[in-house]
């Protein structure tokens, strides 16, 4: 047989030596296509990711981890979700593409409604069934995802099943709002992916306009300025209120009041503790936080009226409620009453506003673009931001003002390999590699390097002040929803609708707080009656005369004799002073 033949085997083993050298040299030409494919991309998209906190290499370097973990996930398509706003927005149009060619993980980022977002986490919370794979979600919801334990808490995650697919070079350290997504066991239940504070607004060219600083101080008797307090806030808003600027009337003061869901982020944003209804405590009230929550010492709500030792019907809840009420009347465009968030965010930037007491950074990127009636003509803004003015029953050490961070959230009810795939997501659109970039773009900073990377103190002084904020000591005065509040998704809801009865004149402000407190308490004691564990629930106490409560310590706080103090008010110029100092 031909097999046999010692001459025809010699052929054979040179025919198949031949062949493995010629497939050897094609893999290895085909490999080395390969690699100078993928630095090909690796260099386009670090012209993408210009400027960055890492140096070229470092950028590199932490791709190439990248590259490397996704490997056992190539191929996967997985689905996200957050809110609509522009760093997510960069997010879903250029980071999945980036993403996708470097890793071969397909992502589609959706992007909805804030509320939206917390129905559908809702939904894959109380049916199990996995609707995506991660959420950008409010760190607003840690006291919930902290009793529930239906998310995958990052601290057991990194250190145990998602050590594989989790950054080296993450640094947690570096981010700026860690502590607002760690729950009182300690444990870190969501990563921050961008943040924005809730601050106060104002048209800085009119501010020190020497006319109008001249007739303010005469018709006041004080210099106008950033208002420290709600008294002197009511003042300026009164005064610009019908003025005539260039030809346009100008209005002192800017707000929304539909009912939606909207208007209840417009109060348990923080407006409550501005007032002076909660506690003192950093980051939120305690015993009582700004929702008028009560706990005890173990964190578990206790109440939420006065009869039970809240105070979200106090007798400063009610003046948060009627101050809002008629600024929203008396000093804001009449079409402010029929508008929701979204579309009284844009007004102030048409330039007949003079001042927004709630105003979110969140809205810089469009406050600073060439040719709107805000902005100079070397691009520099004519207003400016500045800390919240606080109301009458405000202390010293209560919190002032609200942060958003919207963070990555795991669910326990997505499979594991999908959680690894999103999980190496999210590290990539908050990756050092990419923030600096992604920051110049929405300007939501989650980073302490981006924050003071040179490239944002050269763009500093057309930010309105953006970057001196961040930069200084009172940054961390303004914080998230705490852990007071156990159910996010469902006690929210009750916001919006108690609080538009007032906004609509049908209540009063106080007939709408009684309502409202009532129906947390009852919302309390179902979920008290709940899965969540025992321990960490609801432990209403029991109903005492309200002067019983108003005669303890701290809130709820009784009626003050006056509730127009004498009005603060400070120099922009020497505020930012006192920052760098």
């Amino acid at each position: 047989m031909e097999l046999h033949n010692p001459i025809t085997k010699r052929a054979r083993r040179t025919r198949l030596s031949s062949l493995f050298v010629s497939l050897s040299f094609g893999l290895a030409i085909s490999a080395s296509a390969s690699a100078q494919a993928n630095n090909e991309t690796v260099n386009i998209w670090l012209q993408e990711f210009t400027p960055s906190s890492l140096t070229v290499a470092e950028q590199k370097e932490e791709i190439a981890w990248f590259v490397e973990a996704a490997k056992p996930f190539k191929g996967m398509q997985i689905k996200v979700v957050s809110e609509t706003i522009g760093t997510h927005e960069y997010e879903s149009r250029v980071l999945t593409k980036a993403f996708y060619e470097l890793t071969g993980i397909k992502v589609t980022h959706d992007l909805i409604g804030e509320g939206d977002v917390v129905e559908k986490l809702q939904t894959q919370m109380q049916s199990g069934q996995n609707i995506y794979d991660a959420y950008i979600n409010d760190s607003d919801l840690i006291g919930t995802h902290w009793r529930y334990q239906q998310v995958r808490n990052l601290t057991d995650w990194i250190a145990g099943e998602g050590k594989d697919v989790t950054n080296p070079s993450l640094d947690l350290d570096d981010f700026i709002g860690t502590q607002f997504t760690t729950g009182p066991d300690g444990k870190l239940y969501q990563l921050p992916d961008q943040q924005f504070a809730n601050l106060y607004w104002f048209r800085y060219d009119w501010f020190t306009d020497p006319t109008i600083m001249a007739e303010f101080k005469a018709k006041y008797g004080y210099e106008l300025g950033v208002p420290v307090n709600w008294s002197a806030y009511e003042d300026i808003a009164a005064f610009f209120t019908g003025k005539q600027i260039n030809g346009e009337t100008i209005y002192g003061h800017m707000d929304y009041g539909k009912k939606d869901p909207s208007l209840g982020w417009r109060f348990t944003d923080a407006w409550m503790s501005m007032a002076g209804m909660g506690d003192k405590g950093e980051p939120n009230g305690l015993p009582v936080d700004e929702w008028g929550i009560r706990v005890n010492e173990q964190s578990q709500p206790t109440g939420s009226c006065m009869a039970r030792g809240g105070a979200t019907n106090s007798p400063a809840a009610e003046y948060a409620i009627n101050k809002y009420v008629d600024w929203l009347k008396q000093y804001a465009p009449p079409q402010a009453a029929g508008m929701v968030f979204s579309e009284a965010g844009p007004v102030p930037s048409q330039g007949n506003i003079a001042q927004q007491i709630f105003w979110y950074t969140a809205f810089t990127a469009d406050m600073v673009k060439e040719g709107i009636a805000v902005v100079n003509d070397d691009g520099t803004p004519k207003w400016r931001m500045a800390p919240s003015p606080h109301g009458a029953y405000w202390q010293e050490g209560t919190k002032i003002g609200y942060q958003d961070a919207g963070s990555w959230t795991l669910m326990k009810s997505t499979p594991v390999k999908r959680a690894k795939a999103a999980w190496l997501y999210a590290q990539f659109v908050v990756s050092k590699t990419v923030d600096v970039k992604k920051s110049h773009v929405g300007l939501t900073f989650i980073r302490e390097s981006t924050i003071n990377h040179e490239s944002f103190t050269e763009r500093a002084d057309k930010l309105g002040g953006l970057i001196e904020f961040y930069r200084s000591p009172a940054r961390v005065r303004w914080s998230p929803t705490g852990t007071n509040v156990p159910d996010y998704p469902k006690l929210a809801q009750l916001w919006w609708q108690n609080i538009g009865d007032a906004s609509s004149g049908s209540k009063t402000a106080k007939e709408a707080l009684d309502n409202l407190c009532r129906a947390q308490e009852k919302l309390l004691r179902r979920i008290q009656r709940s899965r969540v564990q025992k321990a960490l629930g609801p432990n209403l106490n029991k109903e005492q005369d309200d002067e019983y409560w108003l005669a303890q310590p701290g809130a709820p706080k009784p009626k003050l004799a006056n509730e127009k103090p004498e009005p603060k008010t400070v120099s922009y110029d020497e505020l930012i002073k006192s920052w760098q100092k």
